[in-house]
C-alpha cells in the first residue's frame, strides 16, 4: 500500500490473541478463551481460532466493547502480589467476591494476572499489561519453576514423598516430576509442612497429587515464580519486579531457544 506522501506502507496482518495480548488487554491464553467463548467479533463478525485482524484498520470488540489501541508503546507494568486466601484470580466475579484487581485499584494501566491461584490458596502472583512477556511465562514449553509451601494433614511417609517426585498419575495423565523435600517438623503428627516445586502448572495440582497418595491439604502457599521469591510481602501487599527480578525471570534458563 502507498501512503498519500508516496511512502510504502506495510499492512501486517495478525492472529486475534496475538494482537489482544500485545495490547496489555489479556494474556493470550485467556484471549484464546474469550474466541472460543464467542466474546470477540472482528467488524461485526464472531472470531475464531485463527483469525487475523489488522490492529489500526480493523473494528475490534471485546464483549460488545470496542478495543482501545491507544498508543502503540505503552508503559509497560510488572508486579508481584500477595494474594490473601479467600481472594478470586480474575479481573471481576460475577458473585461478587473480592479479586486480585480490588487490591490494585491505583493502577491506570490494564494489568492482569499471569497464571491463577486458586481461591483457597495464597502467595506469589505476577500482575502485568504485556501480554508477550505473560505468553512466555505461561507456555507449557518454558517449564519455570514454581514453589510452594503445602500444609497436609497427618504424618507424611518418605515413601509418598518419593512417589510425588517421581509423579502420581491423575485424570488429566502423569504429573511431571517434582522437587520435594519436608520442611519444619510440628509438635505432633497431626500436620506436615513440605516444599514442593512444580515445573508444569495444572488445575489444583499440589491437591490432587496430595490426595492420590492419601493426604487432605489444608494450606498452599506459593513462594517464588522462576527465582521471584515472595518476600518481603505480605497478604494483600505488591511491589514492582526489581530489574534484577525482570530479568532473573525473562532470562531464566527455560526461556533458551525461544
Amino acid at each position: 500500500m502507498i501512503s498519500p506522501s508516496g511512502v510504502s506502507v506495510i499492512i501486517v496482518e495478525e492472529r486475534l490473541q496475538k494482537i489482544i495480548s500485545n495490547l496489555g488487554i489479556t494474556s493470550r491464553r485467556n484471549a484464546e478463551l474469550w474466541i472460543k467463548e464467542g466474546k470477540v467479533t472482528v467488524n461485526g463478525r464472531v472470531a475464531e481460532i485463527g483469525t487475523k485482524a489488522i490492529v489500526d484498520r480493523d473494528h475490534i470488540k471485546i464483549s460488545g466493547k470496542l478495543v482501545n489501541v491507544g498508543p502503540k508503546e505503552q508503559k509497560r507494568v510488572y508486579i508481584k502480589f500477595y494474594k490473601p486466601r479467600g481472594v478470586i484470580t480474575s479481573l471481576s466475579d460475577n458473585e461478587g467476591r473480592t479479586t486480585v484487581i480490588d487490591f490494585l485499584k491505583e493502577f491506570k494501566e490494564r494489568i492482569y494476572p499471569v497464571g491463577r491461584l486458586d481461591y483457597h490458596s495464597e502467595g506469589l502472583l505476577i500482575l502485568t499489561n504485556d501480554g508477550e512477556f505473560a505468553n512466555r511465562v505461561l507456555h507449557p514449553s518454558k517449564k519455570i519453576p514454581k514453589t510452594y509451601f503445602v500444609k497436609l494433614k497427618g504424618a507424611v511417609d518418605e515413601e509418598d514423598i518419593k512417589k510425588l517426585r517421581r509423579g502420581v498419575m491423575l485424570e488429566d495423565g502423569i504429573t511431571a516430576p517434582a522437587e520435594v523435600k519436608r520442611l519444619k517438623k510440628t509438635k505432633t503428627d497431626v500436620n506436615s509442612w513440605i516444599e514442593m516445586t512444580l515445573h508444569e502448572g495444572r488445575k489444583r495440582q499440589i491437591r490432587r497429587m496430595a490426595q492420590k497418595v492419601g493426604y487432605q491439604v489444608t494450606k498452599i502457599m506459593r513462594v517464588s515464580i522462576g527465582g521471584v521469591s515472595l518476600e518481603p510481602l505480605k497478604p494483600g501487599q505488591w511491589l514492582p519486579l526489581t530489574e534484577w527480578e525482570l530479568r532473573k525471570i525473562k532470562h531464566f534458563h527455560s526461556f533458551k531457544g525461544s
